[in-house]
């Protein structure tokens, strides 16, 4: 199997991938396999719910629909391109994936077969329905992916290199076990967005899909602001209110109503609308429903600041302010290049 046939296989996954939308989940003809996977993947996706609570079914959608997107060919093509890629040696990859959102460890698992490699995988117990069924897909496809994915809830063992995705606190456990292979380890980062008060509606509304999309879980997720002194949050307020809803989901809710609490009690000053706090703060990542923020004087230095903490940092969010910086409401829908912590994975896999 070459890489032009890999590509081929993965584009078919997402044109599979397409029929399960946050607009509708409805049967397409001319899917390979449907009538041995549809059903199939639509009871996992129910599964993945009831599995996990904060897995909301249009969490998952929204998850499923930008892996359909981004598995086009075009996009293929594009990230691969420039890369050198070879099938003369394949090693096996063990890839320890975390949970806190639907399928975040597909990249991982996508890199290492696209690379040629084969895939040793342990899936966190809060994301391990939909994966392996999206695995046999693909040996339908292809049967030589056959023998290549492994599934395993035991201790990882005979693995040529690692990818573990983590918290600080598994990422020395990781450094302890897997150091003595190449690797790639990554830890709590967070996602920030400046603003400057000039903002439009428009992208204080997408902000807000950047701040309470998968309930502010992922490391992609905007934890905190960075606002000028004298912000006034009135037009801030207004264009996260459509996103009101999320307090009747009863474990945002619970969240929402402990922090608060806690704050209130150790007399923090808090900026409040009914369903999110925002708290000053200089740490960068806030729990669940509630938001940072931060006063700023200066943008140069701000940006200066921001440099000296880039690994704690995952996405920032402002593109007027500095043009590497990530447009408002696109925090969640990364592109096959846009790389977790800015490892290059592919890279990385090449070099094996």
């Amino acid at each position: 199997m070459n890489l032009d046939q890999r590509i081929e296989a993965f584009n078919v996954l997402g044109n599979f991938l397409s029929q399960f939308t946050e607009k509708e989940i409805k049967q397409q003809e001319g899917i390979p396999y449907n009538d041995l996977f549809f059903d199939a993947f639509h009871l996992q996706i129910k599964r993945a719910r009831e599995y996990n609570s904060w897995y909301t079914l249009n969490n998952v959608l929204f998850a499923i629909e930008g892996w359909s997107d981004a598995l086009s060919k075009e996009n293929l093509n594009k990230w691969l391109d420039g890369y050198n890629i070879t099938d003369s040696k394949p090693q096996t990859v063990a890839i320890i994936m975390a949970g806190n959102i639907p399928l975040v460890g597909f990249h991982d698992f996508l890199s290492v077969l696209i690379s040629g490699h084969n895939a040793l995988v342990k899936l966190s117990s809060n994301d391990k329905q939909m994966l392996p069924l999206l695995a046999k897909y693909l040996e339908h496809i292809n049967s030589d992916f056959k023998g290549r994915i492994t599934f395993t809830e035991q201790k990882l063992e005979n693995f040529d290199a690692v990818i573990a995705t983590g918290s600080n606190n598994t990422s020395r456990y990781f450094d302890y076990y897997f150091g003595k292979h190449p690797n790639i380890i990554r830890k709590n980062r967070n996602s920030v967005a400046i603003l400057t008060g000039k903002e439009t509606t428009a992208e204080l509304e997408a902000l807000g899909d950047d701040i309470f999309q998968y309930f502010g879980l992922g490391c992609r997720s905007v934890s905190k602001l960075y606002i000028p002194k004298d912000y006034n949050f009135d037009a801030f307020f207004e264009a996260m209110y459509k996103h009101k809803d999320i307090i009747y989901y009863d474990k945002y809710a619970n969240n929402y109503d402990y922090n608060k609490a806690v704050y209130l009690m150790s007399l923090f000053k808090l900026k409040d609308n009914g369903f999110l706090v925002l708290k000053e703060e200089s740490s960068f990542g806030s729990p669940i429903a509630t938001l940072f923020y931060e006063y700023y004087n200066d943008l140069g230095a701000l940006n200066k600041i921001l440099e000296s903490q880039s690994e704690q940092i995952q996405c920032t969010v402002n593109k007027s302010v500095k043009p590497n910086y990530i447009d408002f409401g696109a925090t969640q829908n990364p592109k096959l290049w846009d790389y977790a912590d800015a490892v290059d994975t592919i890279e990385f896999l090449t070099k094996l």
